[in-house]
């Protein structure tokens, strides 16, 4: 399999995975149980966790796509809970809990944590603080499902870290991207306050930065042969069988709420109300 022909066939499924996750209410449970109320405050001190104690504002500059007013709520109201060492290994449990639920049995799990390990390590955190924030955060080698699903976890963070760099290379802001993909309404949805309209013009840029976004994540893609990316994309195919299968093409870049932000395999995060807690 070509280099692009497996970012294309992985993408989306890595990027949905990791959406129900974050959306899912046993997630949403065990940040209750953690002592997080509900609302956002597991959800960003967990995954932003790995930061460690920073400023919402800088929360805020290294995550991008999601609104001021929701990350910086989310960041204040779980820091009383926990340190963010211990919020960020809380949500990696989470991670590893949930892929133990909905991770077929018999998949391979051992070639696939070879496979993305390998493409984990081949990459460049330049710029990408999140991902590495994720990729540095200890990994149990007796938990190989669990394990999986973290570095399915970590591979989505570098996708979305790189889609934010090439967002703001194509001169657009995160809120402008999210316009254009999503709509105002949407948008506001995310935390964005009173985002307004994007002229038709900048439409193009969004288009490119999805294009960026691939380019920047050849070089991981580049380290399998050719074999090895058939093989991690049809591993990714068995991990992730448990997604709702999309009946076209329009559907596989859009759900109940519209499309998302990075069409061929990038949103921010879970897109259920925030009652839920995650």
């Amino acid at each position: 399999m070509e280099i692009f022909d497996c970012i294309a066939a992985v993408a989306r499924p890595i990027h949905d995975f990791g959406d129900e996750f974050m959306s899912d209410e046993a997630t949403a449970t065990i940040g209750l149980r953690a002592g997080f109320a509900p609302g956002r405050g597991f959800y960003c001190r967990g995954r932003f966790g790995v930061l460690g104690e920073a400023p919402a504002s800088v929360v805020q500059a290294v995550q991008g796509f999601l609104g001021p007013h929701l990350v910086t709520a989310g960041w204040v109201a779980g820091r009383p809970v926990m340190p963010v060492k211990e919020a960020a290994a809380c949500y990696a449990q989470a991670v590893r809990t949930w892929g133990r639920a909905n991770i077929p049995t018999d998949v391979d799990v051992e070639h696939f944590n070879h496979l993305a390990q390998q493409l984990i390590d081949a990459a460049d955190t330049d710029a990408l603080p999140l991902f590495a924030g994720w990729r540095a955060q200890p990994c149990p080698g007796n938990d190989p499902i669990g394990a999986a699903m973290q570095r399915i976890h970590v591979l989505r963070e570098h996708r979305g870290a790189c889609h934010l760099a090439a967002v703001r290379l194509c001169g657009l802001s995160a809120q402008a991207a999210m316009v254009i993909n999503l709509g105002v309404e949407q948008a506001t949805h995310y935390g964005w306050q009173e985002p307004h309209a994007v002229a038709a013009t900048q439409v193009p840029r969004r288009q490119r930065a999805e294009q960026l976004t691939d380019e920047m994540q050849a070089p991981l893609y580049a380290t399998l042969t050719d074999r090895q990316r058939t093989e991690f994309a049809q591993l990714i195919n068995a991990l992730t069988a448990s997604l709702p299968c999309p009946d076209s093409a329009v559907d596989a870049l859009t759900d109940d709420h519209g499309p998302r932000e990075g069409g061929s395999g990038w949103s921010p995060g879970p897109m259920r109300p925030v009652s839920k807690g995650s």
